[in-house]
């Protein structure tokens, strides 16, 4: 049973807040707020108390994350049928998805490294309906805030030993764990480069992390930066729009940053049709993709996230094409729709008109503010033409449940119930053509929370906070 959360107000309240807010900018818990200054940054929306998670599907989620990475793998080494289903979906959305499609197929013969880097991250929701995880998305791009995820969870064990919560202490330390997700993705980073190395004979290479401009989660990425730095890496950062202009290629295709080799390209960007407005921008990611680097993700691996490949996988026949077919990871998976011509599309479309409170419309976008909830649902299929309707998907909601935790955002304690979604990051090494999985290790976790009034959670999209896990029995 869960201990219910604390019950602080007045004097307490504010010492809480004060002394969180004291260490959180001490230990880089920060992100920099919208039209920032340099010398800026200000705490990261936090949670005040850790939320209610049950272990075993925690342990779960954490079991199951290198059976995901392998999972994807098949995919993206099973090209003829990723290629088939995003041909398929590139007719729908052009602009983006057909774009990196159209570019993948330029730097297909002209591949010369095969073997590419995952940093993963499986979400899910603890479902009230079943009491059990349930996943809401797998991403395979520039997945983030497994640099601050750990310093929420140190945050909240020394507010807890500190006895702000309750004296002597509020929870057991052992039921609060903290994610080693900072040096899990930076380790996945770690072998990528040795791995490059080793095959090319050479030294001293570094990871080019290709970023947005004026990055505002900048500190999370850093924490990666730092730790890979530690292990002997020296990472360079280009913004996505500079890359022409700022890299070289060599006669043997070995790319080149500042005379420095790289040998990783780790994409923190290039997710989103946003960032490809710059005229250079498709010649920048065909360039990079045709590079001795080692890509995370390679345009495969990206392609591979698509909301439709997830819809698919949830099929038991195509599961057990891959052999994956088992009841741990089917139990994690709601009903997902096409919104096609097919049986399904069909079946889709009268539920997302007759029943559109038990769904969210998901196109093939990322990072946050994208979806389209319950009521909504209708009206605006009816703004489109419905030959654009193949680009969605029909996902069924997730219940999740709404607990009395507290937001601090911009200095504001926010009262309103949150509601929680897991992310366990992975990290994938492996052949694209041969299949060869040469690492592939769980890498931390994050939780991520967000009001319950709000149905967004990106966090740098303004819609939620970084939150860490009290586990119960």
């Amino acid at each position: 049973m869960a201990l219910s959360f604390p019950d602080l107000s007045g004097a307490a309240l504010d010492d809480l807040v004060e002394k969180l807010t004291h260490y959180a900018i001490s230990n880089g818990l920060v992100i920099y707020p919208p039209d920032f200054k340099v010398y800026q940054p200000s705490v990261a929306p936090v949670t005040l108390y850790p939320t209610p998670f049950p272990r075993a599907q925690f342990h779960k989620g954490v079991d199951i994350s290198t059976r995901f990475n392998d999972l994807y793998s098949r995919v993206v080494v099973d090209k003829s049928w990723l290629k088939e289903v995003i041909a398929d979906l590139s007719k729908y959305d052009r602009d983006f998805t057909g774009m990196l499609y159209k570019t993948y197929l330029e730097a297909e013969p002209k591949i010369v490294q095969p073997v590419s880097l995952g940093l993963f991250r499986s979400d899910y929701m603890l479902d009230t309906v079943s009491n059990s995880i349930k996943q809401v998305e797998f991403n395979t791009v520039s997945v983030s805030f497994g640099g601050l995820s750990p310093k929420v969870g140190q945050l909240h064990s020394f507010l807890n030993s500190q006895g702000l919560y309750g004296t002597p202490q509020y929870y057991q330390e052992t039921d609060l764990p903290t994610s080693q997700s900072t040096d899990g993705l930076a380790n996945g980073l770690f072998e990528a480069v040795k791995y490059y190395e080793t095959s090319e004979k050479t030294a001293s290479t570094i990871v080019l992390f290709v970023v947005q401009p004026g990055e505002r989660n900048v500190f999370d990425q850093r924490a990666i930066e730092y730790s890979l730095f530690a292990k002997g890496v020296k990472s360079e950062r280009v913004d996505f729009d500079k890359i022409i202009s700022s890299v070289k290629v060599d006669s043997s295709h070995k790319l080149f940053y500042k005379e420095q080799e790289v040998a990783v390209v780790y994409y923190r960007s290039a997710y989103a049709p946003s960032e490809y407005n710059h005229p250079d921008s498709w010649k920048a990611r065909l360039l990079l993709e045709t590079t001795k680097a080692i890509k995370c993700p390679s345009l495969l691996v990206q392609l591979s996230g698509a909301k439709k490949v997830q819809q698919l996988l949830t099929d038991r026949a195509v599961l057990e094409k891959y052999g994956f077919a088992d009841e741990e990871l089917l139990s994690t998976f709601v009903q997902i729709y096409p919104l096609d011509a097919s049986e399904q599309g069909q079946l889709a479309k009268k539920l997302a008109f007759e029943h559109p409170e038990r769904f969210v419309l998901k196109p093939q976008r990322e990072g946050g503010g994208n979806n389209v909830y319950k009521e909504d649902i209708p009206g605006f299929l009816r703004s489109l033409d419905e030959k654009e309707w193949g680009a969605y998907i029909l996902m069924e909601l997730i219940v999740p449940a709404v607990h009395d935790n507290k937001i601090l955002r911009n200095g504001d304690v926010l009262n309103e119930g949150i509601v929680s979604e897991l992310g366990v990051f992975g990290t994938l090494l492996f052949n694209e053509t041969d299949g060869t999985i040469l690492r592939n290790d769980y890498a931390g976790y994050l939780l991520r929370s967000k009001t319950s009034t709000s149905n967004e959670g990106g966090v740098a999209a303004g819609f939620g906070c970084v939150d860490s896990l009290y586990l119960h029995d």
